[in-house]
């Protein structure tokens, strides 16, 4: 009998060496072997960092003038205001609403606010003089008008980290006030923000 006639006439044995001849070529043919390379990158780590700020004179007044007379001086208070954090900010100051004693001759629209930035303190701590001629005005007018449509504060300018700059307050009674403005009285707050 030729082995094609033996082959079908027992189709069982003939799937089953065909079986094992599939299987053995799978066999071969996957087990070449591949060069493989593995690099990790664990423990990758996020934080976020911070915005803060120091005020010199935190939750106190930056000046008080008592006693004024038209066309007198200015008062001059300073302040010094830093980046505490780890981020830089855009800095900025607002103005509350001015607390006037008399409403209908408001004291705060006869005082004239000039706000200054001195600059930046120096890498040894040292403070800028407000007297050297290199201030920047960044509000000159009324403090009823500071903060209004056409009068806003401007803004102070981005702090990097660990920067810290002197403002300089002055304000003076304007000239042209009279009686009316006698014993009068105005409060008013600043707060400086970040962003």
């Amino acid at each position: 009998m030729s082995r094609l006639a033996l082959l079908v006439t027992r189709p069982r044995r003939t799937l089953g060496a065909l079986a094992t001849v599939l299987a053995a070529a799978g066999l071969t043919a996957a087990s070449g072997a591949d060069f493989t390379a593995q690099s990790a990158n664990p423990a990758n780590t996020f934080s976020t960092g911070t915005l803060s700020m120091s005020n010199s004179a935190d939750n106190a007044a930056v000046l008080t003038a008592s006693n004024l007379r038209p066309g007198d001086p200015a008062a001059v208070g300073t302040v010094d205001i830093a980046n505490s954090g780890s981020l830089s900010g855009a800095f900025t100051l607002t103005r509350g609403t001015p607390v006037d004693s008399d409403t209908t001759n408001p004291l705060s629209a006869k005082l004239n606010v000039v706000v200054e930035d001195c600059g930046t303190f120096s890498a040894d701590g040292s403070a800028p003089s407000c007297t050297d001629g290199d201030e920047v005005t960044k509000y000159s007018g009324t403090l009823a008008e500071m903060g209004t449509a056409g009068h806003t504060i401007s803004a102070l300018g981005s702090y990097a980290a660990g920067d810290k700059h002197r403002y300089r307050f002055s304000v003076s009674f304007d000239g042209s006030a009279g009686n009316a403005y006698q014993g009068d009285s105005s409060t008013v707050g600043f707060t400086w923000n970040a962003a």
